[in-house]
């Protein structure tokens, strides 16, 4: 297939759910119709290479990087070390999903399901492949598939579950705004957002082109892919069991990058790049459902609901509780916890498309999006990226 025929095709598949979400306001989320289409798409006609052809493989890593890195240019610092809430909030999630799957789950369901089953559920594509191998390992032929379809199932309840949270979170942060009750992070004279520990002054307007802010963010991405290897050799070199994703010290030093001046905040949408972008991440995002088959999906569709339901009942009772004991709203922190259904970039479109849905000022909307983004891409690391991979090592011993 010619690389513009596979780009046109992607495209078209993400505009038709962006379409359905905002003529349902968001009630169908986007990303859920896109997930759809492609599977069903893989199952029909589309070519099982088509995001690979089309050139979205190729640049969503390159994406990855700048848009987590643009995402803690966005982040205030003073939010993110108060995001040590998100992150007991994420972990309690992670304990109710275990506990669910582990207890009425593995006595309904069965061990070899229960212990295969609830690595992906909390989390991602690693812990995906690492329960896959495990599975091929111990030569449990009938189960090396489950992984990969509560990967891709798990999506399906997640993103509209998290779609009517953040609604209702949203309608909730609305009202206290629009009251007077809360306000805005502090803004400077020209409305923008700015760092409070700015020691570098701002680039001349005559100087401060398009690529040379996609310079200073490749710059800040590259330090942060540097640290990351170095920390990573260091605790390896320790003897320790885990490692601190490349990802997450991009976002960190996105922040610090934009309190100090060295970058702009919101530097992709300055530099007239964020949309191309987040078309191409996700656009690629989607890629692994090229792996399901509809007789996968006949065939385990009992094991795949029964640990759904155990596990995100486990979680629903557990985040309630210490929610309650940490001052979030109930919905807040379900939308927190259900980050481990999918990650990032799926929680930062709900996030967005949810604000949409509710108010069609943009005020208001950036209102919105400074309350609840920071804690969703939070809670989306701590799940998906760490904790996940941590309990699939965890597991593969145990089964």
């Amino acid at each position: 297939m010619e690389i513009i025929i596979g780009f046109t095709i992607i495209v078209a598949i993400l505009v038709i759910g962006d379409t359905i979400s905002t003529a349902t306001k968001a009630v169908i989320p986007s990303v859920f119709v896109q997930a759809l289409l492609f599977m069903v798409g893989f199952w029909t006609v589309l070519p099982k290479d088509i995001v690979t052809t089309s050139g979205f493989a190729g640049l969503s890593l390159l994406a990855m990087y700048l848009l987590i890195t643009h995402m803690g240019t966005m982040l205030d610092l003073k939010q993110l070390i108060e995001q040590w809430r998100t992150v007991v909030i994420a972990c309690a999630g992670l304990v109710g999903i275990v506990l669910g799957c582990m207890t009425i789950g593995r006595m309904v369901l069965g061990s070899d399901i229960a212990f295969i089953a609830t690595p992906p559920l909390t989390g991602g594509t690693v812990a995906t492949l690492l329960m896959g191998e495990a599975a091929k390992e111990k030569g449990l032929e009938d189960l090396i598939v489950l992984p990969i379809l509560v990967y891709v199932g798990q999506g399906f309840v997640g993103y509209p579950l998290t779609s009517f949270m953040l609604k209702k979170e949203d309608r909730r942060l609305l009202n206290l705004y629009r009251s007077g009750q809360m306000k805005r992070v502090e803004q400077a004279e020209g409305g923008e957002v700015e760092g409070k520990f700015r020691v570098i002054p701002p680039v001349p307007e005559k100087y401060e082109s398009n690529t040379f802010m996609l310079l200073r963010l490749g710059f800040v991405a590259m330090l942060a892919y540097f640290t990351a290897t170095a920390l990573n050799k260091g605790l390896a070199a320790m003897g320790a069991s885990f490692t601190i994703h490349k990802l997450v010290v991009c976002l960190i030093f996105g922040v610090i990058a934009s309190e100090i001046g060295f970058v702009e905040k919101k530097t992709l949408n300055k530099a007239n790049s964020f949309g191309f972008l987040m078309t191409a991440l996700l656009g690629y995002i989607f890629a692994d459902l090229n792996r399901s088959t509809p007789e996968m999906v006949v065939q385990l569709i009992g094991p795949l609901i029964g640990i759904l339901f155990f596990g995100i009942a486990g979680m629903y009772v557990i985040v309630f509780f210490v929610g309650k004991l940490l001052h979030e709203s109930p919905a807040m922190a379900w939308s927190i916890a259900m980050n481990a259904l999918y990650g990032f970039p799926q929680n930062f479109m709900l996030t967005h498309e949810s604000a949409k849905s509710v108010t069609e000022d943009a005020d208001e909307r950036e209102f919105l999006i400074e309350q609840t983004l920071p804690k969703m891409l939070v809670g989306g690391f701590v799940t998906v990226t760490i904790a996940s991979v941590i309990i699939a090592g965890i597991f593969i011993g145990m089964l």
